[in-house]
Order: structure tokens, then C-alpha cells, then sequence
């Protein structure tokens, strides 16, 4: 099995006025609505970056995860989604793991697997499989057509214990754990220590961080440096 690859990222909002600034400060393309994701409560913009994606989820009900997860923390970071080339044997490893698997699909051309963030820790995660290796159902239809330029370079989490995370979600993975680091297939998982659980940053690479980040001021966002806060979120730009 190769190692997994960073492929989505995703963030819980109030309000798709959340994507509206992502698209004007990266520079990105038209958003893909997923009707599907109302069976979780959500509505939600996925924007293509290279063939990743940078997902922002709205929740609609008051029931819905993403709801409880803003009125307990605040906007921020919500999931990964990871890819594989060995589905079954990542069902395998986390059921011994005794991880807890809370949707589960299985298509022609995906198969995916949402972890129990109470068992994994850090954030909700998912573990996809498409078919062919290139595609990607989440993105939309021709989401090629509208992916802007760039790609993810990695993501922050903060917990109270980063060494244990970092060896459950490496676990998890197939992967080890590297001082506090899980390096995958294109990108960078570190995890360091905060107060609570938290997807706190997305590192990305993009072809004009500058022009970014001017954009950004213009806007009156937070900027420091070559980061930009959005929603809870540090977007690092490089």
C-alpha cells in the first residue's frame, strides 16, 4: 500500500459568505454544490485546487454535527479527507483499532469511510478510495475544468496530547508517527499542543501567494506574515 494522500479539506461555517472570501482571496474557480450532503444536515461550496479541494459545510439543522461543532468551538477547521489504494485494508486496521467507522459507502467509482472523531481524536476524518486514482465524485462534475492552480502542502492540528494523536491518526493510517509529524504521499500532517482538539491550519502553495494575500488585506482579513485567518482557520500561504 502507498501512503495516503491529502485530498480534501473542509470547513465548518455559518454562513457560505465563507466561500464567497475563499474564492476571492485564492483566486479560486466555481464552487460545486453536493445536494448529497444534506443527508448530514449541511449545505456546502467544494472548490477544486490541482486535484484537491478545499470544501466549506454549512450546517442547516440544529441537530447536525457541524452545528454542535460551531456552538461548542467557534467556525473552523472540520475534516480531512485522506485518500488510499487499499480501502479493505484500512477498514480493516481501524476496526482492530477499535475505531469506529460512522458512514461507510461503497460506489463504482468510490469508496469511503467516515471515522468516529471521539475514537480517532483531532477532527472528523475520512478515508477514500476512488476509482480510477485521478478522479474524485466529491468535486462535481468536470471539477478538472474549473480547478485553479496550487495545491495543499499540509494541515495543523492542535490537541492537548500531540504525540498520542499523531501515533493514533499514524496508526490509523498505515503510517509512523515522525515527531509529531505524518508525512504522506503530497503533504504534511504536524500536530502540536493546544488547549482542545482542533484542525487549526491548512498549508498551501499556490502560484501567486502575494496577490493572495493582497487580496486578502483588501478584504480586511487578518493577515500575519504570509497567513491569512478565514473562519477560524489559518490558510499559510506559500
Amino acid at each position: 500500500m502507498n501512503p495516503p494522500r491529502l485530498r480534501q479539506l473542509v470547513i465548518a461555517a455559518n454562513s457560505l459568505d465563507t466561500a464567497d472570501t475563499l474564492r476571492e482571496v485564492l483566486g479560486l474557480g466555481e464552487p460545486f454544490p453536493d445536494k448529497g450532503v444534506a443527508e448530514f444536515g449541511l449545505v456546502n461550496a467544494v472548490f477544486a485546487i490541482g486535484d484537491q479541494f478545499l470544501e466549506v459545510v454549512v450546517p442547516t439543522a440544529d441537530k447536525a454535527p457541524a452545528r454542535r461543532f460551531i456552538d461548542r468551538g467557534g467556525e473552523g477547521g472540520y475534516m480531512v479527507i485522506f485518500q488510499t489504494d487499499d480501502m479493505a485494508a484500512l477498514r480493516n486496521r481501524v476496526d482492530g483499532m477499535g475505531v469506529r467507522r460512522v458512514w461507510n459507502i461503497d460506489l463504482p467509482d468510490i469508496s469511503a469511510s467516515h471515522l468516529h472523531p471521539a475514537d480517532l481524536g483531532g477532527a472528523i476524518v475520512s478515508v477514500d478510495e476512488p476509482r480510477p486514482a485521478g478522479s474524485w465524485r466529491w468535486g462535481g462534475p468536470e471539477w478538472r475544468e474549473r480547478a485553479a492552480p496550487g495545491r495543499f502542502t499540509g494541515a495543523v492540528l492542535e490537541t492537548p496530547d500531540p504525540d498520542a494523536l499523531a501515533q493514533t491518526w499514524g496508526l490509523a493510517l498505515g503510517l509512523t508517527a515522525d515527531k509529531r509529524r505524518l508525512f504522506l504521499a503530497d503533504a504534511v500532517v504536524h500536530f502540536r499542543e493546544g488547549p482542545a482538539d482542533r484542525l487549526v491550519e491548512f498549508g498551501f502553495e499556490l502560484p501567486d501567494a502575494d496577490a493572495a494575500l493582497a487580496r486578502a488585506k483588501a478584504a480586511g482579513l487578518a493577515v500575519g506574515g504570509t497567513s491569512v485567518d478565514v473562519a477560524g482557520v489559518r490558510l499559510a500561504l506559500g
